[in-house]
């Protein structure tokens, strides 16, 4: 039995709201680790389609421990990485395939819409699906689309404003022109 948990962390963007999938032990090995669960969304306040606390869902900080270490971390400027159970079955195949991407871009590097697309074989009218696909990446900060930006070096959409995206490229050590 898969249950909905959620936990809310301070941070120089805002309070986040985690929410995860928490496994019951009779299920199996937890593969979240003791006490974890899965995260399925990284949310901010204001956020384009953000998720809210549902009815049900159970307020679990503990279960969310390790992602709000690697956060911190982050914020701080001590780490440049995250390491986090995910939980699976978000998105479709082709959104899938562009958040694959986001996860291998660099801490500190940018690439453009275009080189998104061009590195899962869309080109042309492609580019607008994979900022669609990108504008609805669940996990900001720890599946890095901040990190997309346009081709001319602008700042262009992310969920959880332009001002966020430019903090998060700030604090990468990136400066990108104001969008």
């Amino acid at each position: 039995m898969t249950t909905t948990v959620y936990a809310r962390v301070e941070s120089p963007l805002g309070e986040l709201l985690l929410v995860g999938e928490e496994t019951a032990v009779a299920d199996g090995p937890d593969a979240a680790g003791a006490g974890g669960a899965r995260l399925r969304s990284l949310s901010m306040p204001g956020q384009k389609g953000g998720v809210v606390v549902q009815d049900g869902w159970r307020h679990a900080p503990e279960a969310f421990a390790e992602v709000a270490r690697q956060l911190e971390a982050y914020f701080a400027g001590r780490s440049t990485r995250f390491d986090v159970p995910v939980a699976e079955g978000a998105g479709t195949e082709f959104q899938r395939r562009v958040w694959a991407v986001l996860e291998s871009i660099p801490y500190g590097s940018t690439v453009s819409y275009g080189q998104v697309a061009a590195q899962i074989g869309a080109s042309g009218a492609g580019v607008r699906a994979v900022g669609t696909a990108i504008g609805r990446n669940p996990l900001l900060v720890v599946r890095p689309c901040h990190r997309v930006i346009g081709a001319d070096g602008a700042l262009r959409g992310y969920a959880g404003g332009l001002e966020r995206k430019k903090l998060l490229l700030g604090l990468e050590g990136v400066e990108a022109l104001a969008g």
